[in-house]
């Protein structure tokens, strides 16, 4: 049986549960529809899912349609974009993917967000309009959004009584729809387009030239309906169908490496959860290879082998013992107590870094009463494995405990899960603005750790500046092993990486290039860790002599208000240090795009509330960092002793080190 993983991904409110809901019923994998306003959907099983009839991590469930020789396994991620870190996960284990859009709200900011991550992974997208059966349906007006978008819109549906309960969707047939996909298809291939002139296309060999363009991600098929009517989910299932029986299973294969004898073990953890008998459960998308219970596998955080003790097929909250996961299928994996959702399985498989879902807060997180903090910590160290992004920093010393975060929802489910899951009431300061650094000039870094002995190491770094938004790459040079062993100068790579996690201000530092230039071992006197301890001086004297600068998190704003208030809401673009971008009027409101500095805009959608009268409408998403005002200055708190100061840095690290 072909498998093929489809992940149903929106804004928030779009209906995507309720469509996953729909597509379980019409394949038979439930008996009953369950609904996210009753909290009976199979996929939205978490507590406090039920009570915010919201999503807030993945989910999986499964239809299996043996008249195909087809299953297909639904992945329902998070709309809200607070948890876009788990929606950027299940793209990387995605074979295609539902995109839902409202028909009444259109493109909105999330919308936006996924459909560029799609069109960056080239992933096969299908487009469900929905809602159409609410007043204020624009079916036209999303066409019209998304080609502009993302180009490659294939419109597949008759839609009738648009914006009435008496609406009707219906798959597009006859000969002018036939001359539409030919005229569709020879836009985006020449051969077909050498035939069609010619005449000699059947309608078969369109639809799979259709399908062929869709699997390369060139071509977006478009349907609508209404997933709270089940209107037009048929037609979407068979369409899926359809498509997995023609890939073949080829996109099952992902981007592993394959072994004539035995396919090379290859997968990705794109969610773990807790269960209070088995520990973790690492859920995976395997590319190539098997994993078998009692197994042993290998993840990317930790080195060591892993036994599995047992692999489950979850369908929302429930689960069958299946025994053994095949290439292409997901499934879970019980058994691995070092697992972090991202890691590897297996060999690493090279995947595209999507990076729309950086967290530019940080709270610090207390409990509500004073007491004994560790069960806080590891609480969170639990959590920070389930969601990386959290990014936990405790500081013995200060007794504070750090976290990032995407937004105030995320915070709200934080202290929601926290109290269920491990009964602590944890309270959140008011969220900061994460800054960061980046270095002004190239240069260079140096250290020479030869006294007090035993110890021995010297290291020379190159520094240079990177384009905004490049991130942090690492070049080894060519320091040759007789000079400085190549273990030791896995060291240093080690080093520099965690060194830039802070930087001058304290902020981690970005968007530079780090080569190693030179060095030295001594094969008497050096300790195994003197590595450890002397490159951190020499990025930090790096650091130094290049000079860095702040850079802060932007947001791309879209306000709507009355007309008569485009005055005062330009205004305070300006005052927040914004650039107005496009500005348009239609039918009495005001539209504006705009950047603005995410400190200056954190709390701007209850000032706009306030002064529109409850009439204006915002959406805000993060659109990356910029140099911050000449002049500005913010600095946060090290963790730890800053390594410029050598001296006690040096005395600090021996000490760790047992010297």
């Amino acid at each position: 049986m072909k498998t093929f993983n489809i992940g149903l991904l929106a804004h928030v409110d779009a209906g995507k549960t309720t469509l996953t809901e729909q597509l379980l019923y019409a394949g038979g994998a439930v008996r009953n529809l369950g609904s996210v306003d009753s909290g009976t959907a199979k996929t939205d099983f978490l507590e406090i899912e039920k009570q915010r009839g919201i999503s807030v991590v993945s989910s999986a469930a499964r239809i299996e349609l043996p008249e195909k020789d087809v299953a297909v396994n639904l992945i329902d991620t998070p709309g809200h974009a607070d948890f876009s870190a788990s929606v950027e996960r299940a793209l990387y284990i995605l074979d295609a993917a539902v995109l839902v859009v409202s028909a009444v709200e259109g493109i909105e900011a999330q919308t936006e967000l996924i459909l560029d991550a799609l069109k960056k992974t080239k992933t096969p997208t299908i487009v469900f309009i929905n809602k159409i059966d609410r007043a204020g349906s624009d079916v036209a007006g999303v066409l019209k959004a998304l080609e502009k978008q993302a180009g490659g819109c294939l419109f597949m549906s008759e839609v009738t009584d648009e914006g009435s309960r008496e609406c009707s969707a219906q798959n597009r047939s006859g000969d002018a729809f036939f001359e539409a996909v030919c005229e569709f298809v020879a836009d985006a291939d020449d051969a077909f387009a050498l035939k069609y002139l010619e005449e000699s296309v059947t309608e078969r060999q369109a639809w799979l030239s259709v399908t062929q363009l869709f699997l390369k991600g060139e071509a977006m098929p478009v349907f609508c309906g209404s997933a709270q009517l089940g209107m037009g989910v048929s037609q979407l299932l068979s369409f899926v169908a359809e498509t997995a029986d023609s890939s073949g299973g080829k996109a099952a294969l992902g981007g592993a490496v394959q072994n004539a004898d035995e396919p090379i073990l290859s997968g990705i953890v794109y969610k773990v959860t807790h269960d209070k008998s088995m520990g973790k459960i690492a859920h995976l998308r395997l590319f190539s290879g098997e994993v078998k219970s009692r197994g042993e596998i290998t993840v990317s955080s930790f080195p060591e082998r892993q036994k599995v003790t047992q692999v489950r097929r979850y369908v929302g909250e429930k689960f069958t013992d299946i025994g053994l996961l095949s290439a292409g299928d997901v499934g879970a994996v019980c058994g691995l107590s070092h697992v972090k959702a991202g890691d590897t399985v297996g060999k690493a498989w090279k995947a595209q870094n999507l990076a729309f879902s950086t967290p530019f807060l940080s709270v610090q997180a207390s409990l509500t009463e004073e007491g004994d903090i560790r069960p806080l910590i590891a609480a969170f160290e639990e959590l920070s494995d389930e969601e990386p992004s959290l990014s936990m920093q405790y500081e013995s010393g200060e007794k504070e405990l750090i976290i990032s975060v995407a937004g105030k929802i995320q915070l709200e489910i934080l202290t929601a899960v926290i109290k269920e899951r491990f009964g602590l009431n944890v309270l959140f300061s008011p969220p900061t603005v994460i800054y960061k650094e980046t270095i002004q000039k190239s240069g260079t870094g140096f250290d020479a750790y030869t006294m007090p002995k035993p110890c021995w190491a010297v290291v020379s770094l190159d520094f240079e500046p990177l384009p905004l938004g490049s991130g942090f790459v690492y070049d080894k040079g060519n320091v040759p092993n007789d000079q400085m062993f190549y273990r030791y100068q896995r060291h240093v790579e080690t080093a520099v990486k965690e060194t830039l996690a802070q930087g001058l201000y304290g902020w981690e530092v970005t968007d530079l290039k780090v080569t190693l230039s030179g060095g030295e071992h001594h094969t008497v006197h050096t300790h195994p860790l003197d590595f450890f301890l002397c490159t951190p001086i020499a990025v930090m004297k790096g650091l130094k002599n290049c000079g860095t600068r702040l850079l802060e998190p932007y947001q791309k704003l879209v306000v709507s208000v009355p007309e008569e208030f485009s005055g005062k809401i330009i205004g305070d673009i300006i005052a927040m240090r914004g650039i107005c971008e496009n500005q348009t009027i239609a039918d009495g409101r005001f539209l504006l795009e705009a950047t603005v500095p995410a400190a200056e805009s954190l709390d701007y959608s209850t000032v706009l509330l306030h002064k529109t009268g409850g009439k204006g409408t915002l959406r805000a998403r993060f659109c990356g960092y910029r140099p911050c005002p000449e002049g500005f200055t913010a600095e946060t708190k090290r963790r730890g002793v800053n390594p410029l100061d050598r001296d006690k840095w040096i005395l600090t690290r021996r000490s760790a080190m047992g010297k």
